[in-house]
């Protein structure tokens, strides 16, 4: 019998789908489509939903951070709450007590103080592995608690830290500003000129929307540095240490800078999350960065699968997102909220003893499936080839 089955060439969309970062434009074109929906009215849409979407790409860049620790370098470490706690507080502490600071710089000073302490720690990874270097860093992960709970002038202790204005989208709202600081005159000019004013002096719900706009471009530009990092010669050089030390080191991969370079990404990632938390959520407490949180995170990122991004993004809706977005307002769970921590547990242990390659393997699963699905219809409408 004779095959009618052509070969067809590819379409430029099925090439377009088959690129890495297709999967992480799709997730921006989802994210951004929310806020588009709650724009124009759409009931389903709520505030909730698209701050519980805030918090899942929040704790994605946690995550993504979090891979190149434990996907790529083999560290476990339970000490990622206290980072992204200490980004959040430079960040309230510096846009509330020195306005005078640019948002950039509250950003780099984050970003530098989690160097200091990313390098530390990666010293401390040489000496020590595997579950001992995992209770180092939860007893870091402790002084961090203790300190946000009572250095009051730094983060107002359990009372928690707060701003009043979104950075950048509420910039001339800002009195003591860095420009109104530099020049007062000139700062008076510039706050009055039209296109200006209408980016940098907005409403706030304009600003919470438009703060959320620069959360999706920045989680996606995110996830396409960490795939680029993971496919380039620093990942390879962590998997072959993750795999074997002795054997990385007899190839030349010096162990001392890749574990540095490891912890270095993670707490980077870590701090720059946290402030994040804060300009977008503009309230901080202690209680938001236990043990709990730091295992939390660990949780998304395995049962996302520890090397993929998208599977983090999935990871993390499922743990940090099943609340907000989807359970709290469904009558029965809102009434037992004990509930929704029973159903997200459940889920975990199912991914975990099932598919252990986490969203992933579950995912090629389903591609098989479909493969072979496909297979079968083709076979029986065109029949074997002779």
């Amino acid at each position: 019998m004779q095959n009618h089955a052509s070969l067809q060439p590819e379409s430029a969309v099925r090439r377009a789908l088959k690129h890495p970062f297709a999967g992480f434009l799709l997730i921006g074109l989802l994210l951004l489509s929310l806020q588009v929906l709650s724009i124009l009215g759409v009931d389903f849409v709520k505030s909730s939903m698209l701050n519980g979407f805030a918090s899942v790409m929040v704790y994605s860049i946690v995550g993504y951070g979090f891979t190149f620790l434990l996907g790529y370098a083999g560290l476990a470490s339970l000490g990622t709450a206290g980072f992204v706690g200490l980004g959040a507080y430079i960040a309230g502490y510096l846009i509330r007590e020195q306005p005078q600071v640019p948002y950039l710089g509250v950003i780099l000073g984050a970003v530098l103080v989690s160097v200091v302490l990313g390098v530390a720690v990666g010293f401390i990874s040489l000496r020590i592995e595997g579950i001992f270097l995992a209770i180092v860093t939860l007893g870091l992960s402790e002084i961090f608690y203790q300190i946000f709970n009572n250095w009051l002038g730094f983060t107002n202790g359990s009372m928690g830290s707060s701003i009043s204005k979104y950075p950048i989208f509420q910039f001339f709202q800002n009195e003591g500003n860095w420009l109104s600081a530099l020049n007062a005159d000139w700062f008076a000019r510039v706050s009055e000129v039209p296109l200006l004013k209408a980016v940098f002096d907005m409403k706030t719900l304009d600003a919470r929307r438009s703060f959320y706009i620069l959360l999706v471009v920045i989680t996606v530009g995110l996830m396409m540095l960490t795939y680029n990092l993971g496919k380039s010669s620093t990942g390879r050089a962590m998997l072959a240490m993750k795999n074997s030390s002795s054997a990385a080191q007899a190839m030349g991969i010096s162990l001392l800078k890749y574990r540095l370079l490891a912890f270095l990404m993670s707490t980077i990632f870590a701090g720059f999350a946290g402030v994040m938390f804060m300009s977008y959520f503009k309230f901080s407490t202690p209680t938001n960065y236990t043990i709990i949180f730091s295992l939390n995170i660990l949780a998304a990122v395995l049962i996302g699968g520890s090397k993929n991004l998208v599977g983090t993004f999935l990871g993390c809706l499922i743990v940090f997102g099943l609340t907000p977005i989807f359970l709290q307002d469904i009558p029965f769970f809102r009434d037992n909220s004990w509930v929704i921590n029973v159903t997200i547990g459940t889920i975990i242990i199912l991914i975990v003893m099932f598919y252990p390659g986490g969203l992933v393997q579950l995912g090629q699963k389903l591609k098989q499936a479909i493969h072979r699905l496909t297979a079968k219809r083709r076979l029986y409408k065109y029949g074997e080839d002779d």
